[in-house]
């Protein structure tokens, strides 16, 4: 683990996140692992929210049963890794409702709330499996720009 990782570690431990994510997990039943880069794996979570197949509290990485196979994948630990980073950046918990206003604004602005996500943006799409999907336009049908008003005609 580098430097960098265990001063991630630490942060996250103080800021609560890492707490947070090993609760989640032991409510769920998850099985605990040891994972690359100061990350610990959880898996077999059932819970209906989040749907991803993977997400990251703090420093636990949280896998779908359906999803194990993931954990071996250093492109999408590398992923997870960066939201842990991103915890700590952000003091911890402050992270959830941060990511939460950037899911949304991205579900308005593309119907997915990856594509617009400075988050999953900085964490990388690809690597977290997502594709770019483009801007959604809020034009009204038919509206072919702005009309000339009365006393301009």
């Amino acid at each position: 683990m580098t430097a960098g990782e265990r001063l991630r570690r630490l942060l996250n431990w103080i800021n609560l996140s890492t707490l947070l994510g090993l609760g989640t997990a032991g409510l769920a039943r998850c099985s605990l692992h040891d994972g690359p880069r100061g990350l610990i794996l959880a898996h077999g979570y059932t819970w209906p929210l989040p749907k991803a197949a993977a997400f990251t509290l703090g420093n636990v990485v949280l896998f779908r049963p359906e999803s194990a196979r993931l954990a071996a994948n250093p492109v999408l630990l590398g992923h997870e890794a960066r939201h842990s980073t991103q915890y700590a950046l952000c003091l911890g918990l402050p992270f959830l409702p941060l990511y939460l206003a950037a899911a949304l604004w991205s579900l308005l602005r593309t119907g997915d709330p990856a594509s617009r996500n400075p988050f999953e943006r900085a964490a990388g799409l690809r690597e977290g499996g997502y594709r770019e999907r483009p801007l959604r336009s809020f034009r009204p049908r038919g509206y072919r720009g702005r009309r000339p008003r009365p006393s301009q005609r």
